[in-house]
């Protein structure tokens, strides 16, 4: 960020009160005003280096910042579980070990709302029927935990954050489509093909029931074509907008041929009705090379949608660098100088069109690249209140209710997607069809996760973790930090000079320096200056568990540090 670092943008902002208005307003903020970026970072470039494959250290530090962008929070196990992978192995296993697929969710809700249809506790519902209104909001929160317990139960993998990845590119809501079922069907979708062929996923996303009905693709017959759907197409999933683009005369067109999609509401699939759909030619504009797309009657009228997505992809090099730029910001950084564009985005492009859309062979290049493990590639973005939450959980080692207490499980997992709802990032329900605005908005990019409203809300519920009673789930469950579990997943919890420097590793982004990190080791050891005072403590407790005194001290100590240590700005960062 120009002109402060770091730590000043976010203490700074919680030297001012939450906002009182009843709808928050960034840019009425006056701490965000003050700190954001107004114009592009021109010191904070990129293109240091370029895609030639890294061949520098493999260390701790890079494998932190590898999984730390290729999952949600990094933990001591997952350094441990890449053995001795090299980089390109780890790249490798990321990619193409695909993960278990995960049983669907299922209901939970039995003692809260029975269910009209009849499935009964712990049995899944997205083959029943609809039910009613009640019981699908329900059946909504319950796709919400089970996609948090996925990513907080991940395996090695990319697949998680691709899945959130593509949520923000092929956008739909799941409050607008009323039907939980659609919601699990269309999470569904982005897994299967994640890592596949984006021509192939573009076509799957427009056939997609619960993309049918968001942006009205439904109801887009002939007589009165729906441009909407046509619209996105374009601009959100392919081409990009911009001056010498696609018109609006393509937006009609487009929607001409996308007339006749159907949904089968009873059984949740699509299907193409030759009945409602518009016959005639449709013509483009010079961007497009005054392609006609002939008109097609009967079943055959289906085609159209491949003539449509092979003249939409014959601007390869216009729409494979507007993919990449969107996994550039996603997985790398927000700013793209005109050296990154031509060097880097520039490189993936032409591996994405040499590999006829290929997703995967993209992110290899990537997170092979000199560019991804360069210095100035690390550490130097705000986490997103997905990975703020579920990230910090997972490295902290928070253990939640298990399947033998289905429903608390089900409500702590949909607590943590409520603590990032609240937080500015409600997975499954984006703002609006563009998605979350700080993937997109020029100039401030991440710096919108943060502000007056939202740090003190990420940093009460962070607090909560080390109190006794946690973050409130029921009356039976809470969601709170074992801190006497978490120290023993680290290297060495009975030394607090190797506790600091775990902590700092595997918890912040950045390090801290020497003076800091003796005073967070100063919590450790009361005050004493001894770090005998901690080994003792913590060698008395370890031969004896189950005394409460013993414990107690050790558990009291490390829950102080560890609660001031994750109120630095650079836990917020990755």
């Amino acid at each position: 960020m120009p002109a402060v670092n770091r730590r000043d943008f976010l203490e700074g902002l919680l030297t001012k009160p939450k906002s009182t208005e009843s709808k928050y307003d960034i840019y009425q903020d006056e701490i965000f005003l003050k700190y954001s970026n107004k114009e592009a970072p021109l010191k904070l470039s990129k293109h240091r280096s370029g895609l030639s494959q890294y061949s520098g250290t493999w260390g701790e530090k890079q494998k932190i910042h590898f999984l730390r962008r290729l999952m949600f929070g990094v933990k001591p196990s997952d350094v441990a579980a890449l053995g001795s992978m090299t980089m390109s192995q780890a790249v490798d296993t990321f990619l193409n070990t695909p993960p278990p697929t995960p049983a669907p969710p299922v209901n939970y809700y039995e003692n809260i709302y029975a269910d009209p249809t009849g499935i009964p506790l712990g049995s899944t519902w997205v083959n029943a029927a609809y039910g009613d209104g009640t019981v699908d909001y329900y059946r909504r929160i319950s796709t919400k935990a089970w996609w948090m317990n996925n990513i907080h139960t991940q395996g090695f993998s990319i697949m998680e954050k691709m899945i959130l990845f593509w949520h923000n590119n092929f956008v739909v809501e799941s409050n607008n489509a009323g039907d939980a079922r659609m919601f699990y069907k269309y999470l569904n979708l982005l897994r299967t093909h994640a890592l596949g062929n984006y021509k192939d996923f573009v076509k799957a996303v427009t056939k997609e029931p619960m993309m049918l009905f968001y942006l009205n693709g439904h109801y887009n017959i002939k007589n009165s074509p729906d441009e909407n759907y046509a619209r996105e197409l374009q601009e959100l999933f392919t081409v990009g907008k911009g001056t010498g683009l696609w018109n609006e005369d393509d937006v009609k067109a487009a929607a001409k041929v996308l007339t006749g999609f159907r949904v089968d509401i009873n059984t949740l699939t699509s299907s193409f009705n030759p009945a409602f759909h518009e016959t005639a030619n449709k013509v483009f504009s010079p961007f497009y090379n005054n392609t006609v797309i002939t008109g097609q009657a009967g079943a055959a009228g289906e085609n159209e949608l491949d003539d449509l997505l092979n003249m939409i992809f014959l601007q390869n090099q216009i729409v494979a660098k507007f993919i990449c730029r969107k996994i550039y910001r996603f997985f790398v950084y927000y700013n793209i100088d005109a050296t990154t564009e031509s060097v880097i985005i520039t490189g993936l492009a032409n591996t994405f069109i040499a590999n006829n859309w290929d997703i995967k062979p993209v992110l290899s290049q990537l997170f092979k690249s000199d560019h991804f493990f360069d210095s100035l590639s690390m550490d130097c973005f705000i986490r997103t209140p997905m990975d703020y939450f579920m990230g910090m959980m997972r490295s902290l080692d928070i253990q939640f209710p298990t399947s033998a207490n289905l429903e608390d499980q089900y409500k702590a997992y949909y607590q943590v997607a409520s603590l990032s709802s609240i937080c500015g990032m409600d997975p499954g329900d984006p703002p609006n069809v563009a998605g979350w605005t700080a993937y997109y908005q020029s100039p401030h990019y991440h710096q919108m996760w943060i502000n007056s409203d939202t740090l003190p809300k990420r940093m009460k519920n962070t607090d909560a973790l080390f109190t006794t009673n946690g973050i409130y789930v029921s009356a039976t469950a809470k969601i709170k930090c074992d801190v006497l579990a978490f120290a023993q997943t680290l290297s060495d919890p009975s030394d607090p000079v190797a506790i600091i420097d775990d902590c700092v590793k595997y918890l912040l982004a950045i390090g801290l320096s020497t003076s800091l990190k003796d005073s967070f080791k100063t919590l450790l050891l009361d005050g004493s200056g001894l770090n005998s005072s901690w080994t003792t403590a913590w060698n008395n407790y370890m031969a004896n568990p189950g005394n409460t005194t013993l414990s107690g001290i050790v558990s009291n100590r490390l829950r102080d540090m560890l609660t001031k240590l994750l109120r630095m700005a650079e836990h917020h960062l990755c």
